[in-house]
């Protein structure tokens, strides 16, 4: 999916928020600063698409839309903060797959619902996940990395933490590929890349 597609289908969804106000004949949607809260780090991927977002909706909408970074445990720590706070369309949620499908799946006692406490606006993006190495690493494809982590188990990988897609990604080929590699967690994709 194109960058072009995608900032059209965020647009086209957010530009629809004005009208549902017009329909309850209250006040032109936004009267006051937003708040788009992301459950991650500054300097990742989802933080950058959200400030992206935010300058375009302050400039088409004439208010100001504030990034709002809250991270940690694994998004619960941002997503826990919008689903407390006023259900009035002022305090909006960059969310993604790992906070509202992985969290649930793999925590029991998760202190939000991500069914009953949000409502979805608009698909921002899809992030297709990458296997890369270190240029210096002698593997090209997977089969020579998988080889090579069989000759040298000290293999370790980086991700954006403990329980993210990434993380759970490495298991899964870990598991297929009957290979042991060391999982070195960041806190948050920037830090992980860097």
């Amino acid at each position: 999916m194109s960058c072009y597609y995608t900032w059209c289908v965020v647009t086209a969804g957010f530009a629809a928020l004005p009208l549902c106000s017009l329909a309850q004949n209250g006040p032109a949607y936004p009267v006051k600063p937003v708040r788009m809260v992301v459950p991650f780090p500054p300097g990742g991927g989802v933080d950058l698409v959200a400030r992206l977002i935010s300058r375009k909706l302050g400039d088409s909408l004439g208010q100001s839309f504030m990034v709002d970074n809250r991270p940690g445990a694994a998004g619960i720590i941002g997503c826990e903060f919008v689903a407390r706070a006023a259900p009035d369309g002022y305090t909006l949620l960059m969310a993604t797959s790992g906070t509202h499908t992985t969290n649930p799946a793999v925590l029991p006692r998760l202190s939000y619902d991500p069914v009953k406490d949000f409502a979805p606006v608009s698909l921002v993006g899809v992030v297709p996940f990458v296997l890369v190495v270190h240029p210096s690493l002698p593997a090209r494809n997977v089969k020579e990395l998988i080889a090579l982590a069989k000759a040298r188990p000290e293999l370790s990988y980086g991700t954006s933490g403990v329980g993210s897609l990434p993380h759970l990604g490495a298991e899964l080929i870990n598991s297929m590929a009957g290979i042991k590699t060391l999982h070195v967690p960041y806190k948050g994709l920037a830090p992980a890349i860097t």
